[in-house]
């Protein structure tokens, strides 16, 4: 018989909102939400949302879902705080079909499930974190997809925190504005959020990973496709005559630099990812995005590619190679400037909670990227998920529960003027 703990309110919303299919589609990044799925988790949490006293609840066309809870006592004439999440999961690993349960760890290998009659497991040496797991519930899939931790990690502490709210009216807040959005997993997420109408002067994503890590920094962050054109003649006639686009794709690989790769970085480590090629002797297409944390840095990643292309293009002839560069995002951390209280706040609910908050920059884009440079400052809170993205994701039972306290102390912080 499988292990049954006593679920709490964020547990059991976690298990249902986790078995809802809501993987987005980069393929279709142009339609908002790329999947028809997407808009099922965004009926149901509007649903329940509007179960659990929240006004001005609205579930829209783009699978964006909003609503506000009203301030406690003493607290309705300050500024509204947000909190968001993003619904849809990866598409880094099957994501259909999540089947969650909950395993009591004892030690050694995590074993999530059986795939083809062979154990999927977790091992310490992956994880080194999972050593301070021993003796508590563990939420995993069957390891034939991944659990969707992230972000419903996220969406179910956020209700949580509502629906205890709800209940307690006397626990200080102010007005809460609540953002569930899709397609974050393919550079998406909150861009279609009409911020004037959210209302909230401040806000917080709760995403991320390991529990106490807070995150006010990312990765600036830029695409770019490179474009070979050959030239091509019958190759045996080809002599001083043929340009092939695959050897000049090759070369153009080859001078970007090679310790730079995501393979061989970390920290606040920038890098070179390239992450496509296609094409044929007459013409091939590249694709890089470009990551770094110092805006000096990152302009000069960016002409780097450029300086490549007209090297090559000196030698093979003007147009040979194109650069196209489109900016994706920037580094959070350039909004904070005018209220720092925002991060010492979330480093003190962590304390409060018992947790040794850890300020992580993280090595990728965030909700709260797109919308501190729309102009609503937003840090991240970790949700206490792991290995995010593959079919051995997990996230501890209590890791989900302290969340919830965390946010509890976080937004009475906004129920007094803040400085």
């Amino acid at each position: 018989m499988a292990y049954q703990p006593k679920q709490s309110d964020v547990l059991e919303r976690f298990m249902r909102y986790v078995q809802v299919d809501s993987q987005s589609n980069p393929d279709n990044e142009a339609e908002t939400p790329s999947t028809p799925a997407q808009h099922d988790m965004a009926r149901l949490l509007g649903e329940e949302l509007a179960a659990l006293g929240c006004e001005d609840v609205r579930v829209d066309e783009h699978a964006y879902v909003t609503a506000s809870l009203p301030a406690s006592a003493g607290a309705e004439e300050l500024p509204a705080l947000g909190l968001c999440a993003h619904i849809d999961t990866s598409f880094d690993a099957p994501a259909s079909g999540v089947r969650p349960h909950v395993v009591h760890y004892e030690g050694g290998d995590l074993v999530h499930g059986f795939v083809d009659g062979k154990p999927v497991v977790t091992t310490t040496a992956q994880v080194p974190d999972l050593a301070g797991f021993v003796g508590q519930d563990i939420v995993v899939s069957d390891g034939s997809t991944l659990l969707s931790a992230d972000d419903k990690a996220g969406v179910a502490e956020i209700c949580a925190l509502v629906a205890r709210l709800a209940a307690h009216p006397e626990l200080p807040h102010p007005t809460l504005k609540v953002a569930f959005v899709p397609d974050e997993e393919i550079g998406h997420g909150a861009r279609l959020l009409d911020l004037d109408r959210f209302g909230a002067k401040w806000c917080y994503t709760v995403d991320g990973e390991a529990l106490g890590e807070f995150n006010y920094e990312c990765f600036s962050a830029a695409e770019a496709t490179v474009t070979v054109r050959g030239v091509m003649v019958h190759p045996g006639s080809a002599k001083d005559i043929m340009v092939n686009a695959i050897t000049v794709a090759s070369e153009f690989q080859q001078m970007v630099p090679a310790a730079e790769r995501p393979e061989h970085t970390e920290g606040r480590e920038g890098f070179y990812h390239p992450i496509d090629v296609r094409g044929t002797a007459s013409e091939v297409e590249l694709g890089y995005i470009i990551r770094d944390f110092d805006a000096d840095s990152f302009a000069r990643r960016q002409q780097v590619l450029r300086d490549i292309a007209a090297f090559l293009n000196a030698r093979y002839g003007e147009g040979t190679v194109t650069v196209d560069i489109r900016q994706q995002y920037r580094n959070m951390a350039e909004r904070f400037g005018d209220c720092p209280f925002l991060i010492d706040h979330a480093l003190e609910a962590n304390r409060e909670v018992g947790l040794d908050p850890k300020v992580v920059a993280v090595r990728g884009g965030t909700d709260g990227a797109e919308l501190s440079f729309r102009g609503l400052p937003c840090p991240n809170i970790a949700t206490g998920g792991y290995s995010c993205h593959s079919v051995r994701e997990f996230v501890p039972v209590r890791s989900l529960e302290l969340t919830v306290d965390l946010l509890e102390r976080l937004v009475a912080k906004f129920a007094v003027p803040q400085e």
